[in-house]
């Protein structure tokens, strides 16, 4: 077919894009907010995502190598559940991470050039945009530097908080905490994991996906819960709970309790080059979901389109980029996409679900029903907004399926 994708990502390329996704800028915020959900269970919750994470990714990498598409769960659920949930999971990745991407080229903003924010913002989207288009092993190299200088910068920020004289060695206290706050905390760390779902989107570009993607994904993710459980533990001991809860900046405040002001910039600019990564995967991710749902019709079939000489979905890509420049130079997201955090929840969910009907192995099975209940309660916990705006974004999608079915139904 014309429009197909070349295989070109190895497992290396495959890791590391995910990398890119997962320890992006949620590592430099992330812990602020779950820290004041969950109190001194900080730890824990960080566990309960890693767990609700591993079902998914254990779920979604055995549906990539039996469907090695791009499309990711939006291939998933049309094939082993029906149109219809296939459609709902592309659609709420599509509309939520759309979003996420203008809320990460404004981070880009904010910590390269505050102030400046909207123009740097579109600049970034501009760029990550030129280099997705000139093909996936472009953007693996550039996802490749952009992971190492992060992985530096988190490493320093480790070793100045332990080796520093105010760490306590002494663990949070375990009285200030709920089951709820834990939960809801687990939630809101869970979409620093989310990134794995980069590599199973670019399934139809993956060499060996039978092979590649089963390896790849739960690598990527033990990478990156040893980061996160890294940072957590070095950023508790020189803050304490109630420090970090209360820190809009949390990395730079640790490195400055530790004695290091001096690294309170370095971290700056990590953050920034972190923003930037996840951009590059969620930009990657989103097209790929386009071209898979424009092959059905779900959207304009333009944006199917594969480009003859750089193999991507340029249409789709070009697309993607102008919608996020547009919203990242004339509205700040930064606070206003809980409704993604749904979405994603939501999307594992059909993952889940849909990795249940592969086989009746027990342990595929049961891997697949602590998934999808981990989804299914992480959601509830989360912020009451959160969850409304989400639910409102799929019932949208709902009658606009709807509203197609009737209408091909009619012709």
């Amino acid at each position: 077919m014309e429009n197909e994708l070349k295989r070109t990502l190895g497992v290396f390329d495959a890791v590391v894009v995910g990398l890119g996704a997962m320890v992006g800028a949620g590592v430099f915020a992330a812990f602020a907010p779950a820290a004041r959900a969950a109190g001194g269970a900080l730890l824990a919750a960080l566990a309960v995502a890693a767990v609700v994470a591993y079902c998914n990714a254990h779920s979604s990498a055995r549906l990539a190598a039996r469907h090695p598409a791009s499309g990711g769960t939006y291939v998933y659920g049309r094939e082993r559940l029906g149109p219809f949930w296939g459609f709902l999971a592309g659609w709420g990745f599509v509309i939520g991470k759309t979003a996420s991407c203008a809320a990460m080229a404004l981070t880009v903003g904010a910590y390269a050039w505050p102030g400046r924010e909207h123009a740097v913002a579109v600049a970034a989207v501009v760029a990550i945009t030129a280099a997705s288009y000139g093909g996936v092993q472009k953007s693996a190299r550039i996802a490749r530097l952009i992971v190492a200088a992060v992985l530096a910068v988190l490493a320093a920020v480790v070793v100045v908080c332990l080796s520093s004289g105010t760490a306590r060695p002494e663990p949070p206290g375990a009285s200030d905490w709920t089951l709820f706050g834990l939960l809801q905390g687990a939630g809101l760390l869970f979409f620093a994991f989310a990134g794995y779902a980069r590599i199973t989107t670019l399934g139809e570009e993956v060499r060996d996906p039978q092979r590649t993607i089963p390896r790849a994904v739960p690598l990527a993710l033990g990478i990156a819960l040893l980061v996160y459980t890294a940072v957590g533990v070095a950023v508790l001991s020189v803050l304490g709970v109630e420090a970090l809860a209360g820190s809009s900046a949390p990395l730079a405040d640790a490195v400055r309790a530790a004695g290091a002001p001096q690294l309170a910039p370095v971290v700056r600019v990590g953050a920034a080059l972190a923003a930037l990564g996840s951009l590059l995967a969620l930009v990657l991710g989103v097209s790929r979901t386009a071209l898979a749902m424009a092959r059905d019709g779900h959207l304009p079939r333009a944006l199917a389109a594969v480009h003859p000489r750089h193999q991507v979905p340029h249409h789709a890509e070009l697309a993607v980029g102008a919608v996020v420049a547009v919203l990242a130079a004339t509205a700040d997201l930064r606070g206003a996409i809980g409704f993604s955090s749904f979405g994603v929840l939501a999307y594992y969910a059909i993952a889940n679900a849909s990795a249940w009907t592969l086989d009746s192995a027990v342990k595929g099975r049961a891997v697949a029903a602590v998934g999808l209940s981990g989804c299914v309660v992480l959601a509830c916990a989360l912020p009451l907004a959160s969850a409304v705006a989400g639910a409102a974004v799929l019932a949208v999608g709902v009658v606009a399926y709807g509203v197609r079915s009737r209408f091909r139904s009619g012709i």
